[in-house]
């Protein structure tokens, strides 16, 4: 995915935050008495943490969130481009009250629980764990799934009747793997693929760098590469087909905000106001979103806020 790595470090403390490098001060409400105590000068209904990850989708959803915050009364405090890898702990730490996670990011990499496919149990071990070990909720999941995925070229697609990865599995002798090295050894990558589908003899495997894949599919240097599945290349659909997962290898990666649990206690009516915000996004709407950005070099802010204005 997209990713800019976040300048400096979040110094939180009981009243106030700072963003480093961004020279901004607020005053966050995270109980019903900081609300009553605050509300004139966090605006009306206190003021919100919003989180982001460190890539075009995630500030996409964030910043729609934030969006209906303010709509609603709210102030919102945007802290983005969290670094994946720290995110998790920087709500649990009370540094963001509620960020868009993914359900399948939640089971594998933070629960590390085993590998479930059906959508809505893995949603209800999330929901459950999170709330227990952490005092976070998982509100409604959005019906988009940004999971991981295979794409390959048009050309390479009608070529050899390549549209699922079993029909990837059959035709490996004839596709050159633009591979990103960890798919290799991960197991949701190649070694997970392996047990389901059998063995992918690959004419040739090169890896390159994760930014590079769509270049060298697109130039002709590779056939197939993996992605993951609401990036808005694969919006391009007369250059890259993105394969169906026909035997459910990989778990879904539903999107969702997750709040801390005092925040909704303080404000209730957060639930409300984000539980529509997923209901009208799918994955081909977020994907159409994230081409706007990526392919088409639209600000996110301006995406979100086009968006925004077509549900609210």
């Amino acid at each position: 995915m997209k990713k800019t790595i976040i300048s400096g470090i979040m110094a939180v403390t009981f009243a106030a935050m700072a963003l480093a490098g961004c020279g901004q001060t607020t005053v966050t409400v995270n109980t019903p008495e900081q609300a009553d105590e605050s509300s004139s000068e966090a605006g009306e209904k206190g003021t919100i943490r919003v989180g982001s990850k460190d890539f075009t989708e995630n500030e996409i959803v964030s910043e729609i969130y934030a969006l209906a915050l303010e709509d609603a009364g709210y102030t919102v405090d945007r802290v983005f481009d969290i670094s994946s890898s720290v995110i998790h702990q920087s709500i649990v730490n009370d540094e963001v009250d509620l960020y868009p996670e993914y359900t399948g990011t939640g089971l594998l990499s933070i629960l590390q629980e085993d590998l479930v496919t059906d959508p809505d149990e893995v949603y209800a071990i999330v929901k459950k764990e999170y709330e227990e070990q952490f005092s976070l909720t998982w509100l409604d999941y959005a019906k988009a799934n940004d999971g991981q995925g295979i794409f390959v070229s048009k050309k390479a697609s009608d070529e050899y009747g390549i549209k699922t990865i079993s029909d990837l599995q059959a035709n490996a002798e004839n596709i050159r793997f633009a591979s990103q090295g960890e798919f290799d050894e991960r197991e949701d990558g190649i070694p997970g693929l392996e047990k389901v589908y059998g063995p992918f003899n690959w004419k040739s495997t090169k890896v390159y760098d994760n930014g590079l894949k769509y270049e060298v599919v697109e130039n002709d240097e590779a056939d197939a590469s993996p992605a993951y599945t609401t990036e808005g290349q694969l919006s391009q659909t007369d250059k890259f087909v993105l394969l169906e997962d026909d035997k459910q290898v990989w778990p879904p990666y539903n999107l969702a905000p997750v709040v801390r649990d005092n925040i909704l206690d303080a404000y209730p009516d957060i639930a409300d106001i984000l539980n529509k915000v997923s209901a009208s996004i799918d994955t081909a709407t977020i994907t159409a979103l994230n081409a706007r950005v990526d392919v088409d070099k639209e600000e996110y802010e301006d995406v979100a806020a086009s968006f925004y204005d077509s549900i609210k």
